[in-house]
């Protein structure tokens, strides 16, 4: 289930980056989650992504929020919570505190990033449960590259893409830092499509996502669609991993910018 919310997050990522026009700061989008058992696709969670205004000192960033939770009739089964969240500038969305917080079946890890995009460095701290069920912990300094950032905060970016810049049958490389390391993520404009959705009826940007890894599967087997209006919102992703394959459907989206 960690690997379900983690490719829903890679498949709304891209290294595009631009003033934001898209995202507000009381937007909700509501996914339900779904995964291959036994060849059969079975709703299992529901996907949150929400965005706040939080005042600082100095500033007020806009707090970038995943969750994962799954229905209550699978908690017994395999019981998740998982949050992930970016605080970055609503201007730009440059993310500055990054921190994921994931709670699988009594499985615990927690990671945070603090970010210096001078130094091109993310100060790390990771803390995890043992066999034994202490909680360690572990810092470290991580260099990056100058437009690498964490997932939580390219979620959104990908919605301040400029299509007429990327045109169909275009591809973009990028980088995303995740458990301490770099990846690199292809992403391939496929064209528009028409989709039916809980929504209604919406034309599409249609992309597929690839990985340096063996995370994702296949280089068009990951599919990601976004709304082609001023909002974007992601409204279907199929993804396919070495275990299985699975989906995410839109549900609701309110308190958007456009």
């Amino acid at each position: 289930m960690q690997r379900l919310l983690i490719l829903a997050l890679i498949l709304f990522h891209v290294a595009l980056f631009s003033q934001n026009t898209a995202i507000g700061t009381s937007e909700k989008l509501v996914f339900t989650a779904s995964y291959n058992m036994s060849g059969i696709l079975t709703d299992l969670a529901e996907v949150k992504m929400e965005t706040s205004p939080v005042k600082t000192s100095k500033t007020t960033l806009l707090r970038l929020k995943c969750t994962a939770t799954t229905y209550s009739k699978w908690d017994s089964f395999f019981k998740i919570r998982d949050l992930y969240e970016s605080y970055v500038s609503p201007r730009s969305l440059t993310p500055y505190l990054y921190k994921r917080d994931i709670d699988e079946g009594g499985y615990y890890k927690f990671m945070q990033y603090t970010f210096s995009h001078k130094t091109h460095t993310v100060k790390s701290l990771k803390k995890k449960r043992n066999g034994k069920g202490e909680i360690w912990e572990e810092k470290k300094n991580v260099s990056i590259g100058s437009s690498t950032r964490d997932i939580v905060s390219t979620i959104y970016n990908i919605r301040n893409i400029d299509f007429s810049q990327f045109q169909k049958g275009t591809s973009k490389t990028f980088k995303v830092i995740f458990d301490n390391k770099e990846h690199v993520v292809n992403i391939k404009n496929l064209g528009q499509e028409q989709l039916s959705t809980a929504l209604g009826s919406k034309m599409c940007h249609k992309l597929s996502i690839s990985m340096n890894n063996d995370v994702l599967k296949g280089s068009n087997d990951n599919l990601l669609w976004l709304t082609a209006d001023a909002n974007k919102i992601p409204v279907f992703a199929k993804f396919k991993i070495a275990v299985g394959n699975g989906e995410l459907k839109i549900k609701s989206a309110s308190g958007l910018k456009n």
